[in-house]
């Protein structure tokens, strides 16, 4: 993101909601996805986050998945529904006991049909 490299899309996600570099740094250094998402629960919110973040998210997986052997599993997944499922409450970007927007989920089956758009080019 932003011409430097993350360890994983957590760490660049948790990175983007904020403006300033030295909170950017540090998250992008931490040792873990989850610490990562602990420290971006802290940082200095930049104003447009809620307007953004599901753009940020977005373009951060469509990074992830321009390699060939992740797009290539994430194919494979045709014709399931993904949903991001989880227990800690998260129902903006999953579902959690059966409720839940499942944002993530829907993202990766947008990316999913622009892979296989690409590869039998659609228009």
């Amino acid at each position: 993101m932003d011409g430097l490299f993350y360890p994983s899309i957590e760490h660049a996600y948790q990175a983007a909601k904020t403006l300033d570099i030295d909170e950017r740094e540090t998250i992008r250094n931490t040792s873990s996805p989850g610490k990562a998402k602990r420290f971006g629960r802290k940082v200095t919110m930049r104003k447009d986050w809620d307007m953004i973040k599901i753009n940020v998210m977005f373009d951060l997986l469509k990074k992830k998945f321009s390699d060939k052997s992740l797009a290539d599993a994430l194919v494979l997944t045709i014709p399931h529904e993904l949903v991001e499922g989880n227990h800690w409450n998260d129902t903006f970007w999953g579902v959690c006991n059966g409720q839940g927007q499942n944002v993530l989920g829907k993202l990766l089956m947008k990316i999913r049909e622009e892979i296989v758009c690409q590869r039998q080019f659609c228009i």
